[in-house]
């Protein structure tokens, strides 16, 4: 037994202790979206266009991670409206940055194990950086409109006779919170797996240009940006989404 599949058996059954039921949803959630990102691959390396394919497999993603989520229909239904339409903006908008920022390909870094290899294997790999892009961004997105919806239902089943005033200086301030703590974890993430390389930089003296321009930081520093205005993007939508439900209903 290698330490992936010790660690993978240790989630398990801490989703099961946790979540009972639910962390059975969410481990079946999450063996589907592995299924969707192999068959993303598998069609890649098929060569089916790129940008044509994952916006099918993206949207199922995001529906898998919030519907596995939560029995709530009504919480994943309003969720899932907010994740798409951000979904499909955010689309649009890394390739727009992909097209400015031109990040695809191999960095240089990785010059000295691909020398006596081809690098003309027929994949676009500017399509491959958008998918790149996207995935990353999927669960964070998903995960902030869950957040947000789930807070305000809750809210609003706990005070009746809540005003939209009121309703309207709660929503602002779980907005923030969610915000603060999504933002931050994208932010530790994307420092945690580029730590190897910001030390390698600093060890051989690298210079603040050359770090700055390095390919392989950029396209770390631009997924967690992209995410973070998926985050901003989605808690927004998504609080609109639930206090036009909840004037509706006064």
């Amino acid at each position: 037994m290698n330490a992936l599949v010790f660690l993978l058996l240790i989630f398990s059954v801490l989703m099961l202790l946790v979540a009972g039921k639910d962390g059975m949803k969410n481990l079946v959630g999450l063996a589907l979206n592995f299924l969707m990102i192999f068959i993303l691959i598998t069609i890649m390396v098929w060569g089916f266009p790129i940008l044509v394919v994952l916006p099918v497999l993206s949207f199922a993603m995001m529906a898998f991670s919030i519907f596995m989520s939560t029995p709530d229909e009504k919480t994943a239904g309003t969720a899932f409206k907010a994740s798409g339409i951000v979904l499909a903006g955010l689309m649009f908008l890394a390739i727009l940055v992909q097209y400015i920022g031109q990040f695809q390909g191999f960095v240089k870094e990785d010059a000295e194990a691909l020398e006596a290899l081809s690098a003309n294997i027929g994949i676009n790999f500017s399509d491959v950086v958008v998918a790149v892009f996207i995935i990353s961004l999927l669960g964070a997105v998903a995960e902030a409109a869950m957040a947000i919806v789930t807070n305000l239902n809750e809210v609003i089943e706990q005070d009746v006779l809540m005003t939209t005033v009121q309703f309207k200086a709660q929503r602002k301030i779980i907005s923030r919170q969610i915000a603060g703590t999504a933002v931050n974890t994208l932010f530790f993430g994307m420092l945690g797996s580029s730590l190897g390389i910001i030390l390698w930089y600093v060890r051989l003296n690298f210079s603040l240009e050359e770090v700055i321009n390095s390919k392989l930081l950029l396209m770390e520093l631009v997924t967690m940006l992209l995410g973070m205005l998926g985050i901003l993007l989605v808690i927004e939508l998504a609080g609109y989404f639930v206090e036009n439900d909840f004037q509706k209903m006064n």
